[in-house]
């Protein structure tokens, strides 16, 4: 049976343009099911897509200050897209509400939407605020909107946990969400699925690609609590020939993300950052770099979940010991000089491919409209 599927979700952003639910959407298209998105608008979306994506513009053009209040005071963020969705889809029937967010919004709009309609309400967790201390994924950061910042995030939290206890189902990213999401905030009293990030296999896979410079490779943002300072100094004490730290922002030398799988495979080295304080942070680059079996170098080790699974992949290393970075660099250097490009020999691989991933959602999604 096909499902028809309504899904909410935060804007689809530079760098990386939400793959998760980008290749969970595909899949479900390609499943036969019937998937409309309706999301945040914020950068032109640059993917081919065969379902259909309604962006919502909110946060951009006007006072910032004055939304960002309105937001704190009235959750009016999520009143407007509420609204927007409801009025775009007042003739239209649906099988389940299913909301993807890195923190918050559009959570409370797609409670909402469940309840009046009375459709299965499945929440995907990729990201809690909790995971790091203070607020350091908000975006504006000047020291008089610190109080603001730490205000924004207790109420977030509130409306969040609220949101999430009206859920039919939970899904999320790592057994850190899964644990921190059934004691604190759902207390056991709905089923939470452990779905992890991973890597398209029809872009992240291994090839040999030869490359005239030994590329240690960083595609992402940069949070305040992430740093590269440690691997800057490494490889100046290095000062290898033909060395080269390619960095990619979404600000900074831009790379489109069909063009990422290529430049990892250029790649001798991928860089993943993290942060000691951080909890159960698994970055979607670390996956990418896995599908392409090259060199993963995380700065610092988490001492968690993320360096158990570099080991237990053994995608590389995660330290933040500038002589075991130093180390770690130049025997991967040793192995370019010799064959003109790098290759990992990763192992259990498989567990994080996306199609399996998706097929498990889908059969979430199939098991919970039935009930």
């Amino acid at each position: 049976m096909s499902l028809h599927i309504i899904i909410l979700a935060d804007a689809y952003g530079k760098p990386s343009f939400a793959p998760r639910l980008r290749y969970l959407c595909h899949y479900l298209t390609r499943k036969g099911h019937s998937v409309e998105v309706f999301a945040e608008q914020w950068d032109e979306i640059p993917f081919e897509h065969n379902y259909t994506i309604h962006e919502i513009k909110l946060m951009k053009g006007g006072s910032w200050i004055m939304k960002s209040i309105a937001n704190l005071l009235w959750d009016w963020k999520n009143k407007v897209f509420y609204q927007q969705v409801k009025q775009q889809t007042q003739d239209k029937t649906y099988d389940l509400v299913f909301c993807t967010t890195f923190s918050t919004f559009p959570l409370n709009a797609a409670a909402q939407i469940a309840r009046e309609r009375h459709l299965p309400f499945i929440a995907d967790i990729r990201d809690l605020d909790e995971q790091i201390q203070g607020a350091q994924y908000q975006h504006h950061r000047q020291w008089y909107l610190l109080p603001m910042r730490y205000i924004y995030k207790l109420i977030n939290i509130l409306r969040r946990n609220r949101a999430l206890r009206q859920t039919t189902a939970i899904t999320t990213i790592s057994p850190w969400h899964k644990t921190f999401i059934e004691q604190h905030i759902v207390n056991n009293s709905t089923p939470v699925h452990l779905i992890y990030n991973g890597f398209d296999p029809q872009q992240f896979y291994f090839e040999p690609v030869l490359s005239s410079q030994f590329l240690i490779t960083y595609i992402g943002k940069l949070y305040e609590f992430q740093d590269l300072t440690v691997l800057q100094k490494a490889i100046n004490e290095l000062s290898l020939p033909d060395t080269e730290l390619n960095i990619h922002l979404p600000d900074r030398n831009y790379i489109p993300i069909n063009q990422v799988g290529d430049e990892i495979r250029r790649s001798s080295i991928v860089v993943v950052l993290t942060d000691k304080k951080a909890k159960g942070m698994m970055t979607t680059k670390f996956f990418e770099a896995l599908g392409c079996e090259k060199p993963v170098l995380c700065i610092p080790s988490d001492n968690g979940l993320l360096a158990d699974t570099i080991q237990h992949t053994n995608a590389g290393i995660a330290t933040d010991n500038i002589f075991t970075i130093k180390e770690f660099i130049l025997s991967k250097y040793n192995e370019w000089q010799q064959k003109g490009y790098t290759h990992q020999q990763v192992k259990n691989k498989e567990m994080f491919n996306r199609e399996k991933q998706a097929a498990k959602i889908e059969n979430l999604l199939r098991h919970y409209t039935s009930l």
